[in-house]
């Protein structure tokens, strides 16, 4: 008997449009709306082809509104197709969005622990950026503490560690 053998993707998604937040205000999409997407993104790039390679094991596993990070689990054959789509991926639901591939992985646990070192390195830029500068306002979400920041950061590892194959 052979197992399912199956790549993750940590994907952040960077907002294009201009934001005194520095691209850092929350998401307004959900993870069923990144998975319509990249259906999508593979129909238009690779046709019903490649729609039937990835779309019975494409699932999108994870998602923080607050980072935009995102854990996707595709299967090992034809990962390179969900891959090309997930490159080629430029709006969600109306907005511009340029999709940037952190991690790729054979294992969930490899992609959970780059997603909790990016989180924490996404956290630290966002807390540096604010004392660093007087007038910089991030969006309510987002920690504005170092007690806030800690909490957001070990809540998010508790997601990212709770997931499963």
């Amino acid at each position: 008997m052979v197992r399912f053998k199956n790549r993750w993707f940590l994907v952040e998604f960077i907002r294009c449009e201009t934001t005194t937040d520095g691209g850092r205000r929350p998401a307004t999409v959900s993870s069923k709306q990144i998975w319509n997407a990249l259906k999508d993104s593979v129909l238009l790039n690779f046709g019903d082809a490649g729609w039937g390679a990835v779309g019975g094991s494409l699932n999108v596993k994870y998602f923080s509104p607050v980072t935009n990070l995102c854990i996707i689990r595709v299967g090992r054959d034809n990962h390179q197709i969900a891959w090309g789509a997930i490159t080629l991926l430029t709006t969600l639901e109306n907005e511009r969005f340029i999709p940037h591939v952190v991690h790729c992985s054979g294992t969930i646990k490899k992609v959970q622990q780059a997603a909790i070192r990016h989180n924490r390195e996404v956290v630290g830029r966002l807390r540096a950026r604010l004392k660093a500068v007087e007038s910089y306002q991030p969006h309510a979400s987002l920690p504005q503490t170092d007690d806030e920041a800690e909490e957001y950061l070990s809540r998010t590892a508790k997601e990212i560690e709770s997931l499963q194959d």
